[in-house]
């Protein structure tokens, strides 16, 4: 059975696709040309303040990063755009012990191709996100212990991660430069990112290598693929304010299509960045009938975190802390989401990382009902990993890699999932990058 939700006419997707073409086709052009040569690019694009970060928007919906954060990708000017694309997909094969454990062979990706220029006193930008997940990973799902949120042949999904849509994000951004140091901002997207949460963990440099999704994902940054987004924003030096409006359904089971709704929901973003290696946000959000199988449900979110960023001589050192809440409404029961995690580069080709969780977990995880889901157990999981990057395409990184995955539960779980639960995945990435990075 497949999601409720509207479909657009075939004009609206056959215009979303002529967009989409576009843009692929003038950054596919850019790289073939010689990639400009910026100073400081030795480990990607890097930005000089926030309030260029901001204009870079390299980052998922209008979310940002520190600014010395590398974003690895091809770049190049052609008639006053400036053409930019970056992307990545891997091949991941994944096995996981206990009675709940599965194994699949999958590849998770996305790519990004992103067009900019002056235009009177601002900049604008256009950008959109396409994934073949659809179409990679089958059965609308991978094995993934713990796991919920959305649903798959009209069931909800437990111990899996759905895909991603064909188009992930169609957007259109204008950024007035009222002065110097202050920015005016405006978004609007057919499917994009609304201001809640940090940047999105497929798109989190923190999270770069780790080829699985946060257990803590629909607490923290699900939102990250929303239809209808408006988003306006103020940046000031070193702080950025935020509003959105946005449709609070989450993507249907269909992951082809383009969905549209009403404005229904709305959030706010207060974001920080003290320093070009830090940055801060603080979120709210009040989400409208986002799961299908419970239609009457309303939720509240907030979101923190803190993202640390170092560049190194022959690497970076990402870092991020996050918390994440979702509440709902008519329900006492808040369910909470902890993550750290961090990414260490170091000489040119070799990455290892951590990603450590504790979340809250409902009864959904034993397939109750959705109407009777309560409080039921938190669980934490540790991840490790590591990779070392070969050269074997042109301005790509080639990695391969590998990542253990601990987990640990009440003890009444035990029957569910084994004494001591262990995942493994084992991964080839490509990773598009511009000359010279």
């Amino acid at each position: 059975m497949e999601a409720e939700r509207k479909a657009p006419t075939l004009p609206m997707i056959q215009r979303a696709a002529a967009l989409t073409c576009v843009l692929l086709q003038l950054s596919f052009a850019a790289a073939q040309t010689r990639p400009c040569d910026m100073p400081g690019m030795s480990g990607g694009m890097k930005a000089s303040s926030f309030v260029e970060a901001v204009e870079d928007h390299s980052s998922s919906g209008t979310s940002v990063e520190p600014a010395s954060t590398p974003v690895p990708m091809m770049m190049s000017a052609h008639d006053g755009w400036m053409l930019m694309l970056h992307g990545e997909a891997s091949i991941n094969d994944i096995q996981q012990s206990g009675p709940r454990g599965g194994d699949k062979l999958f590849s998770t990706n996305w790519i990004m191709p992103m067009a900019q220029r002056d235009l009177g006193s601002g900049k604008l930008t256009l950008r959109t996100m396409l994934s073949l997940e659809p179409a990679t990973i089958t059965e609308r799902e991978f094995p993934e212990l713990f796991q919920v949120g959305e649903t798959a042949f009209g069931k909800a999904i437990v111990d899996g991660q759905h895909p991603h849509n064909l188009f992930m994000e169609i957007a259109a951004i204008y950024d007035w430069k009222l002065a110097k140091n202050a920015l005016l901002s405006f978004y609007a997207a057919p499917v994009g990112d609304p201001a809640i949460g940090p940047t999105a963990y497929p798109h989190r440099t923190s999270a770069s290598e780790d080829p699985l999704a946060t257990l803590g994902h629909h607490l923290e940054d699900s939102t990250h693929v929303a239809d209808d987004v408006v988003t306006a924003g103020l940046t000031y030096k070193r702080a950025r304010l935020e509003a959105s409006g946005f449709h609070g359904r989450e993507p249907g089971e269909n992951r082809w299509t383009i969905g549209y709704g009403a404005i229904d929901s709305y959030s706010g973003r207060l974001t920080i960045a003290p320093a070009a290696n830090w940055i801060g946000q603080f979120s709210a959000a009040r989400i409208v009938s986002p799961e299908v199988l419970s239609p009457n449900d309303n939720q509240l979110r907030m979101t923190a975190s803190i993202g640390y960023n170092r560049p190194l001589e022959r690497g970076n050192w990402a870092s991020t802390l996050l918390w994440g809440r979702t509440r709902t409404l008519g329900l006492p029961q808040p369910f909470n989401g902890y993550l750290a995690e961090s990414t260490l580069k170091f000489a040119d080709k070799n990455y290892v990382w951590s990603r450590i969780e504790n979340v809250d977990r409902s009864t959904e995880l034993l397939e109750q009902p959705a109407a009777t889901e309560e409080f039921l157990a938190r669980v934490q999981a540790y991840s490790f990993g590591y990779a070392r990057d070969f050269h074997v395409i042109d301005h790509a990184d080639t990695g391969l890699g590998a990542q253990v995955t601990l987990y640990e539960k009440p003890s009444f779980l035990t029957p569910e999932y084994g004494a001591h639960p262990v995942g493994v995945v084992m991964f080839v990435r490509i990773r598009l990058r511009g000359k010279g990075m």
